[in-house]
């Protein structure tokens, strides 16, 4: 339903997690029999879980950790991994800036230039320990640097950026064309972000295997601020999914919604999928992990932009190991931990077995729905993360 912004313009309602819930069926069943696997181009994952290809959240070691318990991290090839060989060096160094200076200080340390060979040590080093690599490039330095990521093993190609249109056009350089590019490498391609019908269903056209929903919504990220664009995630992922719907009857393809960002908690995990994700894509709430590299910080990949920084330096603090954070158990009632635990919990007790199923659970509007009776939580602030 449209509603009239003014005179001139009208403009659709648009929903976040926080304004919708999902409605329990009539049956109901066991945690221990939901299923909440996930496939992605060869290869299946326990969790539907990816981690962000953010610095303070994966490097080499986490990537094998997450492959470990079930899911996948994607590493940043631009990032400080690639910039560095002695990244953690430079990795507590910027633990330790105060809140004025953080932004300023690390333009200035990811000025260093990113080395081709780094690229590939990382990539080797994860195949190395039999985890897959995945790992993602800005749709600029893609034709710069994929032929070496993949000679060195990469299994899976993001091409990620704040906002991914399958029609960049630009008169002063040659834009990527992913029309073109997906279809001829050599290894599977997942590309976004993106926060509409059309632009969800244009970049499924392109052949890519997967699409990152959300413009915005990260703990980190201050696009939504700095340039004003966004869709609130449960109405951009619902219509992901129906572009997902319409490109699987015109080709017979089926393209991974990847709901990208915006979620911290088990609740918000089981209301993405819900509104019709098939896989999470989560940064902030691994940064709490013992094993991340960010030391307890956080920060999207666009911070450190040398003219537009759009995002912050975010503190969240050690909470748990990232076996605690994705499966359990949780000594936490937030809900922000044992994900996955929380996610199985949702589903069983709504009635559905798998991720596909619960893509067709009842929502309905509740803006209330997490106060709605808890005077006591928030005046004493428990309970409510």
């Amino acid at each position: 339903m449209e509603i009239e912004i003014g005179k001139g313009k009208v403009g659709r309602r648009a929903y976040g997690f926080d304004e919708i819930a999902i409605v329990p069926s009539r049956r109901t069943r066991d945690p221990e029999d939901i299923d909440i696997s996930a496939n992605i181009a060869d290869h299946h994952l326990r969790i539907p879980i990816l981690a962000s290809a953010m610095d303070g959240v994966v490097d080499v070691k986490m990537a094998v950790e997450m492959d470990r318990i079930g899911g996948m991290a994607v590493l940043n090839l631009e990032g400080i991994q690639s910039r560095y060989d002695n990244a953690d060096e430079l990795l507590e160094k910027i633990s330790t800036f105060n809140d004025r200076e953080a932004t300023l200080k690390m333009q200035e340390i990811y000025r260093e230039p990113v080395k081709v060979e780094l690229i590939q040590k990382r990539i080797r080093q994860i195949k190395e320990k039999g985890a897959t690599a995945i790992a993602s490039l800005t749709p600029q330095k893609v034709q710069r640097y994929y032929e070496a990521a993949i000679e060195a093993g990469l299994d899976i190609l993001v091409i990620q950026g704040t906002v991914i249109s399958a029609e960049h056009v630009s008169t002063t350089r040659e834009p990527l064309d992913l029309k073109q590019f997906i279809p001829e490498c050599s290894i599977p391609v997942i590309v976004g972000g993106c926060c509409s019908f059309s632009t969800s269903l244009h970049l499924m056209r392109t052949g890519a295997i997967g699409i990152l929903v959300g413009v915005g919504p990260g703990a980190a990220c201050t696009t939504r601020q700095v340039l004003g664009i966004g869709v609130p995630q449960a109405t951009a992922i619902a219509d992901a999914a129906a572009a997902r719907s319409r490109h699987l009857d015109e080709t017979g393809q089926y393209v991974q919604v990847i709901a990208d960002g915006g979620m911290r908690t088990g609740g918000d995990l089981a209301k993405a999928i819900a509104c019709g994700a098939d896989m999470i894509m989560i940064g902030s709430p691994l940064s709490r992990a013992k094993e991340a590299p960010g030391r307890g910080y956080h920060w999207g990949m666009a911070t450190f932009h040398p003219e537009l920084p759009r995002g912050a330096r975010v503190k969240t603090d050690v909470a748990a190991s990232l076996e605690e954070i994705l499966i359990g158990p949780a000594h936490e009632n937030d809900g922000t931990l044992n994900l996955c635990g929380a996610l199985k919990t949702s589903m069983a007790t709504c009635g559905y077995l798998n991720i596909k199923e619960f893509q067709k659970a009842e929502v309905m509007v509740a803006p209330s729905i997490k106060t709605e009776g808890k005077f006591h939580q928030q005046t004493q602030k428990i309970g409510m993360g």
